[in-house]
């Protein structure tokens, strides 16, 4: 008899939500924390009855202090906990960066190996959403560049369901980054088999002319510039990242090796963006089958523009396409 296998069909936010609900059952050393995560549901509902069904000790709701959320967060980890804090939208974050960058990624290093910090810190970042100042970063670099952390990013709602699960029962801290205008996109989870491995890439469309390399918001962007290019007669490869520190540079090249041109796409500045390292390390690894230079397509060296602007600011098709354009011309 064919083994039952449980889909279910769930926005990207929900996912998160369901994932969180499962760690919580399965671990009492799980614990939820941040501003307006418990009585309010976080402010895109991503806990949403979490608190309700788990009561406020593991459920917290905290201060408006990010620094003290994570500096509380590495002192319960000492303690055997593995807390998930939420930072309430990307450009918050900073008040947390020295807590994040000088404690909680050294920590492992600094007691040779002797103390392990599972804490997770999720962050909603990157636009789309017409949102005010601080509130459309994508500053996901900084944390890449600093050893000691794991970073990531989900595309879809299975993902981040799986990816949340292997992101907590990681003994190294992961900076979880959730892209906010793909929260409500919805897709099927099969909520028993686990997809793969956390730091894995995933060629998400087959193609043979080019490959668009992308993570998090601008998977989907990519999927539509390959339906767009393909009217065109162009067959063009996605590669879905899902991690951006360790980058699968394996995966990279096997399909570089394949279409031999190369584009990066993300929200992120494309100056000393992770499209810089990818371009840098395929360049190396790939000079000889490389028939153009690897190309990148991000935001601009500029504060993030007022919501008016922001679609001006942002990659989008025509964008893409250019790039696209510009590397099938050499």
């Amino acid at each position: 008899m064919a083994e039952t296998v449980t889909f279910k069909n769930m926005a990207l936010a929900k996912a998160i939500n369901e994932s969180l609900r499962r760690a919580l059952d399965t671990d009492p050393k799980v614990l939820v924390m941040g501003e307006d995560v418990g009585k309010l549901g976080g402010v895109f509902r991503v806990t949403d009855g979490l608190q309700k069904d788990f009561g406020e000790s593991r459920v917290i709701d905290t201060p408006l202090a990010e620094s003290g959320i994570v500096g509380t967060a590495i002192g319960l980890a000492l303690r055997g906990y593995r807390p998930v804090v939420e930072i309430q939208f990307d450009g918050f974050v900073f008040p947390a960066y020295d807590q994040i960058v000088t404690q909680l990624a050294k920590m492992h290093a600094r007691s040779l190996g002797k103390v392990k910090l599972p804490v997770v810190v999720r962050i909603p970042y990157g636009g789309g959403i017409g949102a005010v100042e601080h509130h459309s970063e994508s500053p996901e670099s900084l944390f890449a560049h600093v050893a000691g952390l794991k970073v990531v990013s989900p595309s879809n709602a299975s993902d981040a369901y799986w990816m949340m699960q292997q992101a907590i029962q990681s003994d190294d801290p992961v900076i979880f980054f959730e892209p906010k205008r793909r929260y409500w996109d919805k897709a099927e989870v099969n909520t028993e088999a686990i997809p793969g491995p956390l730091h894995t890439a995933r060629v998400v469309r087959e193609g043979t002319d080019l490959t668009l390399v992308a993570y998090g918001p601008m998977v989907k962007l990519c999927q539509e510039v390959a339906d767009a290019a393909a009217e065109e007669g162009r067959s063009l490869e996605v590669l879905d990242l899902r991690s951006v520190s360790p980058l699968d540079f394996d995966a990279i090249q096997t399909s570089v090796e394949k279409t031999r041109r190369l584009v990066v796409v993300h929200e992120a500045p494309v100056f000393f963006g992770s499209g810089a390292e990818i371009a840098a390390r395929i360049t190396e690894r790939c000079f000889y089958h490389l028939e153009a230079p690897v190309l990148r397509v991000g935001g601009y060296h500029a504060p993030y523009p007022p919501a008016r602007l922001e679609e001006s600011y942002l990659p989008d098709l025509d964008r893409v396409l250019d790039a696209v354009d510009r590397s099938l011309a050499y």
